[in-house]
């Protein structure tokens, strides 16, 4: 995909105020410093359009990106971060669960997981509620620059067959750093575009 243009739209704490041009979504899921922010920037060539932070938990809303006019990234916030209240996570939580519920306009999420830490907990739950919810997912195992060369295969293979077990996921091996995986993403975002059923991305 060629892009022509993208501008940071805003950032959403209640459903109401989702941009009043409404584009097909693809959203960004994961856990807090996962990398989320990072991969959007990579995939944009851009340093700074989505914020990155040392400090896990910097995302705490819906962050919109307009992409050539045309259609929305979506930076979910990020979950698992423990050194927030409870008031904050359940606020998350609902926003969350509202988005992805009641949103006819997300085309696909992008649920990224750190390939070095596997398939957590935290993210076997939200693929199990993103297959509940039938949205088309691919899993995308970012930092794989990060991988001991000895051990990247079997962990890969790993995550593969986790992610299978779960609902028939796909799985792409991906770095911000080497850009690893990113014409393999677009595609698959290009792909994600043009569906118009609700089914999971599966090889």
């Amino acid at each position: 995909m060629k892009i022509t243009s993208m501008q940071f739209v805003g950032s959403v704490a209640k459903l109401w105020q989702l941009p009043k041009t409404r584009l097909p979504e693809i959203a960004f899921s994961g856990r807090s410093n996962v990398g989320k922010s990072s991969l959007i920037n990579s995939l944009l060539n851009r340093k700074k359009l989505a914020k990155t932070s040392s400090t896990p938990g910097k995302t705490r809303m819906l962050n919109y990106f307009s992409i050539n006019d045309v259609f929305y990234m979506v930076d979910l916030p990020g979950y698992g971060y423990a050194k927030v209240s409870h008031k904050e996570r359940h606020a998350w939580k609902r926003l969350l669960e509202s988005y992805l519920s009641k949103n006819d306009y997300i085309k696909g999420v992008i649920q990224i997981i750190d390939s070095r830490r596997g398939i957590t907990k935290l993210d076997e739950e939200m693929l199990n509620w993103l297959s509940f919810l039938e949205l088309p997912t691919l899993v995308v195992a970012t930092k794989v620059d990060k991988l001991p060369k000895s051990k990247a295969r079997h962990l890969l293979q790993a995550i593969e067959k986790e992610a299978q077990q779960l609902g028939g996921f796909s799985v792409l091996p991906y770095s911000s750093v080497t850009k690893i995986g990113k014409n393999e993403l677009w595609k698959s975002i290009d792909g994600l575009l043009k569906l118009t059923d609700n089914s999971q991305v599966k090889n």
